[in-house]
């Protein structure tokens, strides 16, 4: 028995599988104690360039130092730090008790544009010494400014990875396309808010290694803030006279995009805080193109000296927190006003567009166009002494701590190379000689009350092919007639050299062309009511389809293939079995609020007329259209008024309109007035049409085109407003209208290009 099971019986088959697995279990601690000894800390080094940043920075660099077993911190100090007339800052990096590894001179004093760019490039010649000695695992770089832009793009040059903090973010000035550009060249991005991390992920960032982290700033800014001795800090800097509340603090930075425009702003600032005449905490401008002209502007109207104002090149951040927690109002364009006094609820004043597109608290009262003393005088009358709730927009005191978790899942074996995640997009099509060589073409279908045709029409208009076939008169059957004439079109057109693009579809009755839907029939095509046409057969073809009227699609192919091309205003009447047309309104189809615009056959021209197929009276189309006249002509032949000498006609041959025109050419007098009467009812609704929307061309299409062109036009001569007398009434040359039109649909809009 062993002794470790008491007196539980074990076989020796099972002492055996026991001992195994203590075994394995054994070797499987070993082994983890062994991974954990091999694992090595990670190296991470943080650059800071400037006070500002270091605000958002101490706290990372804090929290790395504070766990030596998983990290190692190198510190490494550029830019305005080591600048004396900036305050020399990197003497409150040494005094927070971090250890400067390498101090790099980079700024080129100048303070304009070109003295910018030869600060970025000394950076870069500086940083790669630097890098190589120090070999970090990450640099954690922060923000939007120059010197940052150096160093995120000589750590990605030699395959650093890069932490970016608050990256995402919208502001004015160069500092966007900066921050951008250092995303771009990040590997990992620790962002502020919601929609900072929106931003990202549209910019194409890998969502899994952005982490939405907040401000690492607000984690100081949300710890209680009335330190005891607050009192004492704001008389250091302002005197002992000076109360909490009544005080400004004012930060105005150049705007390197309108350096001229920042500055003119600056001085207006000035003269209305000495206008105010409130106690004022005055910090000097930031080291951007610009700031030299801006201290000048300080100068000259005695700033320093004045007993209102204390002016000042640094102060540690943890007594810029207390002072701005403390103010009456903040004033100025310094990202600190909409972002950090936010926690404190303090009112602040922003000037000018240097913060445009930031997420801020209701603290805030942006003068974006501070062009008089006088506006911002009234701002500070509005602002000074209010109280705001605290706004959490920009972090909730935890951010440090989930960068550290952050920092510590990073994979150090994952590939460098840094991947986007662009959005899906078709695959490019191909130029081989035999695309150019296709001709790109479209298939067109005319759903009418007869016959049902397909057609491939190419860019020119030309019908390369053309398939005709009666209309089934079920629903079913006639679907299923589509797809197979389009399917046979479709395989055509490969022998043809024609690349189809898409399908058009002309149909009778109203559609809502958004959808392709037939919402109404007309009665020439039962069981076409509420049918999706598009999706039936946009699914079996694998192409896009466009729908519409049969009448736009006329007034559609005069636009791109007839009279109507290059002409901005004109409508289209069809003349055939009925009476149907299109508009075109500022090179634009009009479809109307629910797609019933140009139903130009259903213009009432008469109160007593006959009855026409909508089931009103005195239509247009009960005057006018084919049917009409064949109704005509059969009551005419009914009291043998319609046959005259010479005129030849079978006994067994159905009457239409055709046998109505030609008797009135042969003289028939009877025949004649009921075409002038068409004519003139046609004339008169067209009339109505002209004082409507006033188009600059009428055109007529359709096989009573030629019969009724120049009846309309002597109409409106006599009847039209003066205005319009003179529009021109001409007959299309087109001999396929609706398919053309179809046609146009696919090639006007599959071919358009978006710049």
């Amino acid at each position: 028995m062993d002794k470790h099971l008491g007196s539980v019986q074990i076989s020796p088959h099972e002492q055996y599988f026991l001992r195994m697995q203590r075994n394995k279990e054994k070797k499987s601690m070993e082994k983890m104690e062994e991974s954990n000894q091999c694992k090595r800390k990670l190296r991470v080094c943080v650059a800071t360039c400037n006070r500002a940043d270091y605000s958002k920075l101490a706290p990372i660099m804090s929290g790395i130092k504070s766990h030596p077993e998983d990290f190692e911190l190198e510190v490494v100090v550029l830019g305005s730090h080591l600048i004396d007339d900036y305050g020399n800052t990197f003497r409150m990096i040494e005094q927070d008790d971090f250890d400067i590894g390498s101090k790099l001179h980079t700024i080129v004093r100048g303070e304009d544009e070109a003295a910018m760019v030869e600060s970025v490039g000394l950076a870069l010649v500086k940083l790669p010494d630097v890098i190589q000695r120090l070999k970090p695992d990450i640099l954690v770089v922060h923000g939007d400014r120059f010197d940052a832009l150096a160093l995120a793009t000589a750590a990605a040059l030699m395959n650093i990875r890069i932490l970016h903090l608050e990256g995402g973010e919208v502001s004015g000035t160069i500092d966007d396309s900066i921050r951008h550009a250092i995303s771009k060249l990040a590997h990992y991005h620790a962002c502020c808010t919601r929609m900072a991390e929106q931003h990202l992920i549209a910019m194409c960032e890998d969502h899994s290694r952005i982490l939405l982290a907040g401000c690492p700033s607000y984690d100081k800014l949300l710890l209680p803030h009335h330190r005891e001795d607050y009192m004492d800090i704001i008389k250091s800097w302002l005197g002992d006279k000076v109360q909490e509340g009544d005080y400004i603090v004012a930060l105005q930075h150049p705007v390197t995009t309108d350096i001229q425009h920042s500055i003119k702003i600056y001085g207006l600032m000035l003269d209305a805080l000495i206008s105010f005449n409130k106690k004022t905490l005055i910090l000097f401008p930031n080291i951007d193109a610009g700031s030299k002209e801006m201290v000048r502007v300080m100068r000259r109207k005695g700033i320093e000296q004045h007993p209102n104002f204390r002016a000042v090149k640094h102060i540690p951040f943890e007594q810029f927190i207390q002072l701005v927690s403390h103010a009456g109002c903040m004033i100025g364009n310094s990202s600190c006003g909409v972002r950090e006094a936010g926690a404190f609820g303090t009112p602040v004043i922003n000037l000018g567009t240097r913060q445009t597109g930031r997420e801020t608290g209701e603290n805030v009262l942006h003068v974006r166009d501070a062009d008089t003393h006088n506006k911002i005088y009234h701002a500070l009358e509005l602002q000074f002494g209010k109280r705001y709730p605290c706004s959490k927009i920009y972090g909730d005191g935890n951010a440090v701590p989930r960068i550290l978790k952050f920092l510590r899942s990073i994979d150090l074996d994952e590939p460098l190379q840094k991947t986007f995640c662009f959005p899906p997009v078709k695959d490019p099509i191909s130029q081989d000689i035999d695309h150019i060589l296709e001709t790109q073409s479209a298939l067109a279908v005319d759903l009418g009350g007869t016959n049902l045709r397909v057609a491939i029409v190419c860019m020119r208009g030309t019908i390369v092919k053309k398939y005709s076939q009666p209309n089934p008169k079920t629903f079913e059957a006639r679907m299923e007639l589509i797809l197979k004439m389009c399917n046979d079109a479709m395989r055509d057109a490969v022998g043809l050299n024609c690349r189809i693009l898409g399908v058009g579809v002309s149909t009778g009755g109203r559609v809502n062309p958004q959808d392709g839907v037939v919402l109404h029939s007309t009665k020439l095509i039962q069981e076409w009511s509420s049918v999706d046409l598009r999706t039936p057969i946009s699914d079996a073809l694998h192409l896009p389809v466009w729908v519409d009227n049969d009448g736009n699609c006329a007034a559609l192919a005069e636009r791109k293939f007839g009279h109507g091309k290059g002409v901005e205003n004109f409508v289209t009447v069809i003349t055939g079995t009925g009476i149907g047309g299109g508009i075109i309104h500022h090179n634009e189809l009009v479809h109307g609020s629910t797609f019933c615009a140009a139903e130009l056959g259903h213009i009432m021209v008469s109160l007593e007329g006959p009855e026409c197929m909508c089931g009103s009276r005195g239509c247009i189309e009960a005057y006018a259209s084919g049917m009409a006249l064949q109704r005509e002509a059969k009551k005419l032949h009914d009291e043998d008024l319609l046959k005259v000498e010479g005129m030849d006609m079978k006994l067994s041959e159905p009457i239409t309109a055709a046998h109505l025109i030609n008797a009135a050419k042969m003289g028939n007098s009877k025949a004649d007035a009921v075409l002038t009467k068409a004519a003139t009812a046609l004339g008169v609704g067209i009339i109505n049409i002209l004082h409507i929307v006033n188009p600059s061309q009428v055109i007529l299409s359709g096989v009573l085109a030629s019969c009724y062109q120049a009846p309309v036009q002597h109409v409106i001569s006599q009847r039209a407003l003066f205005s319009v007398q003179n529009i021109k009434v001409v007959t299309s040359d087109l001999e396929e209208p609706a398919l053309l039109g179809a046609a146009s649909m696919v090639l006007d809009y599959a071919t358009r290009r978006i710049y």
